[in-house]
């Protein structure tokens, strides 16, 4: 008896999809669209959007699957192209809120240093705080603190603090320096710190 799609191992499932297998690449993909919309989402920060940029992201894995060498699993070379197509969808909105940040930087005092600086965000500790939230209300505060941010901001933001990846990983994924990275982290947190203290520690130091 032969197995069915879901009970083949990847690289099987691998080679029948890019074969123009469609049931194998409904199996192939089903177990992390969970995982894939998340991070789509969270860069987008609209549902609507994100599920045209998910559709958009499998319409490409499906595309450039013959071209997958399995140098890596699917799932983190699927998870790549998600980013991909979520910075892409952001850089094609036409509104920018750069100005808006302005208003949400702490304020300084007479030494020219910043106020409470030791106060910052310490969101790396724990990547998944945001999510799991318990208070609704809290939670469409997050969003919409997420929401005032730059695009470019809430890109490098969500992918360190929420995703995890490295400075180094987030410079080559968005093709600027290391040192402009972190100085688009260091803004959405102290951003995000403004319209959310009770996320901020008493003590902190920006990692």
């Amino acid at each position: 008896m032969s197995p069915t799609p879901g009970e083949r191992p990847e690289t099987a499932l691998v080679q029948a999809a890019a074969a123009g297998d469609a049931e194998a690449f409904e199996a192939l993909v089903r177990p992390h669209l969970g995982m894939l919309f998340r991070v789509i989402d969270r860069i987008l920060g609209n549902e609507a959007e994100s599920q045209d940029a998910l559709q958009d992201a499998l319409l490409t894995l499906h595309r450039e699957l013959p071209g997958f060498q399995g140098a890596s699993k699917f799932s983190t070379w699927a998870y790549r192209i998600c980013v991909n197509q979520a910075l892409m969808a952001r850089r094609k909105r036409v509104r920018r809120r750069e100005d808006a940040i302005e208003d949400l930087m702490p304020r300084f005092g007479d030494d020219g240093h910043h106020m409470n600086v030791d106060g910052l965000l310490e969101w790396s500790e724990d990547a998944e705080a945001l999510m799991k939230v318990e208070q609704e209300e809290l939670k469409a505060r997050v969003r919409a603190g997420l929401d005032r941010l730059s695009d470019d901001q809430r890109a490098v933001f969500v992918l360190r603090d929420l995703e995890g990846w490295n400075t180094d990983e987030i410079s080559r994924q968005l093709g600027i320096t290391r040192e402009l990275v972190r100085q688009r982290v260091h803004r959405a947190r102290l951003a995000l710190r403004a319209m959310l203290p009770e996320f901020a520690p008493g003590q902190g130091e920006e990692p």
